[in-house]
């Protein structure tokens, strides 16, 4: 089905932005701003992923 298959590559982006996420902030001069862009990416395919999940049920 087209949505769970856009579910999983929702996942899969939001897993990537997580660990992009850990990398920036264990660098000693973490970059405040592309932290703050990173975690707002993630946010917003989090909650694309959760409104084509309530979709399916």
């Amino acid at each position: 089905m087209a949505i769970e298959a856009r579910i999983r590559e929702l996942g899969a982006r939001h897993q990537s932005l997580e660990r992009a996420i850990e990398d920036e902030a264990s660098r000693p001069a973490a970059d405040a701003a592309r932290l703050k862009a990173l975690k707002l990416k993630k946010l917003r395919l989090k909650e694309e992923m959760e409104s084509l999940q309530a979709r399916t049920h």
